[in-house]
């Protein structure tokens, strides 16, 4: 469960939702890339989460990151928007046996690198993330920067690594740009 057993606060106002993980699945399956079949095989991230409410008014949207660490840990951690610049920022550690352990909003410092344009829109594809308290200090980089997806609710998706004081491979979302 995500937030407090489950219940994830968007805001310090009412903006919440329920959202839970399954950031433990292990995948196999077959992609065609040019026509030729590809085996593919890897950790995957499932989430759900659902809300009776949108977003705030002054929210613009959200930056999203799904990492799974070499070590066998999992990070979950997004940043609402805010059009003042007050982000709301949240975030929960989730150790390889499972156990997970929220983070303080205040330990967790999620800093854009140099955006690329895509379609007019300014995108941080790139990210520094610091969690003092975990000696976690990380560069995300994505393996495709341009991907897009131009659908009626226009967002940046798609799969990252990331070196530093941890490694690994994540999942990058980004919306409201």
């Amino acid at each position: 469960m995500q937030g407090d057993n489950g219940y994830s606060r968007k805001s310090l106002r009412e903006q919440a939702s329920y959202y839970y993980s399954q950031p433990f699945l292990k995948v196999t399956g077959r992609i065609a890339i040019d026509d030729k079949p590809v085996d593919v095989t890897g950790p995957a991230w499932m989430d759900r989460e659902w809300s009776s409410q949108p977003l705030a008014s002054d929210q613009t949207g959200w930056d999203w990151f799904a990492l799974h660490f070499t070590s066998g840990e999992k990070l979950m951690l997004y940043r609402m928007r805010q059009s003042d610049g007050n982000h709301y920022v949240s975030g929960n550690w989730i150790s390889p046996d499972g156990a997970s352990r929220p983070l303080a909003t205040s330990d967790i410092r999620m800093t854009p690198k140099t955006p690329i344009e895509i379609e007019r829109r300014k995108l941080p594809v790139e990210w520094q993330v610091a969690i003092p308290s975990l000696s976690l200090s990380i560069e995300t980089v994505p393996l495709n920067p341009r991907a897009w997806m131009g659908t009626s609710f226009a967002y940046w998706e798609g799969p990252i690594s990331f070196h530093g004081s941890h490694s690994g491979v994540g999942y990058l979302e980004l919306t409201g740009y």
